[in-house]
């Protein structure tokens, strides 16, 4: 089936389904109550991506694809945007984007693409900011709902990007110690009242200086904590696979555990 084709069954499929008579799930959802699965098929197709499985990519790619449409169509029914205005927004930005591509300017390396790919950005935000009243900030154009630790690390390239960062990564090391250090006195407070309040702001401090640490560092937060949750299941599913015959996990004790764990390490290293 041609692909215009395979589109325009999707989006008839959709609108099919959101419409009177349709299906009831379907036609009770929102742009709101999307976001959920929308932030969900993202992540199943970069697991797709990540496990080289290109079977597995296609099918999440439609998934996702669904939900993009849903979106066009919840949009259309209010008559706000539709489908074709989206790819005509895309189409003109990537233009835009492009120069050295669709107009004379030149940038020959990657590196030279991305300093233009800024420079553009920040001219667009400059346009729109011209238009509104509301305050702007050097921090502005990352999303609050961005993953916790994406967010941390895209907010602080923007303030190294003005100059507000750390000389060396043996400095924010430095800072991490002093934010365990308050940590630690925290746990020690005798005040119990707002304590889990006082420990959350503690360990947010802690892990956006440990962040800051591994973008000092050119390492990217979220793919280093992926990779460590990763390692910590292979092994726990290892320590589950030698649990002594006749025994459930549950009944073993912490020692017990604890060797299971150095056994799961130690198997991991051989191979």
């Amino acid at each position: 089936m041609p692909m215009s084709q395979a589109v325009d069954q999707l989006v008839g499929i959709i609108a099919r389904l959101r419409a009177p008579g349709g299906c009831p799930w379907d036609r009770e959802q929102t742009a709101e109550s999307l976001c959920t699965s929308l932030i969900e098929e993202a992540y199943e197709v970069i697991d797709a991506i990540e496990r080289g499985h290109s079977t597995d990519l296609r099918e999440e790619l439609g998934d996702l694809l669904i939900n993009i449409l849903m979106q066009a169509e919840i949009a259309s029914e209010q008559m706000t945007f539709d489908l074709e205005a989206i790819a005509s927004t895309a189409s003109e930005k990537l233009v835009r984007r492009h120069p050295h591509v669709f107009g004379d300017s030149s940038a020959a390396t990657s590196e030279a693409v991305l300093i233009q790919w800024e420079e553009i950005k920040k001219a667009e935000r400059s346009a729109r900011e011209s238009s509104l009243s509301a305050e702007t900030s050097l921090l502005d154009g990352v999303a609050p709902a961005f993953p916790a630790l994406v967010r941390a690390q895209k907010i602080q390239k923007k303030a190294a990007k003005a100059g507000f960062d750390w000389e060396r990564p043996e400095d924010v090391i430095d800072k991490i110690r002093e934010e365990i250090t308050e940590v630690e006195e925290e746990l020690a407070n005798p005040d119990r009242a707002g304590a889990v309040e006082r420990l959350t702001d503690e360990i947010g401090d802690l892990l956006f200086a440990v962040v800051n640490l591994s973008r000092a560092l050119s390492i990217d937060a979220e793919s280093a904590l992926r990779t460590a949750t990763d390692k910590f299941t292979n092994r726990f599913r290892l320590m589950e696979r030698n649990v002594p015959s006749g025994k459930s996990f549950d009944d073993l004790t912490l020692d017990e555990m604890n060797a299971l764990w150095e056994m799961a390490k130690k198997s991991e290293r051989s191979n």
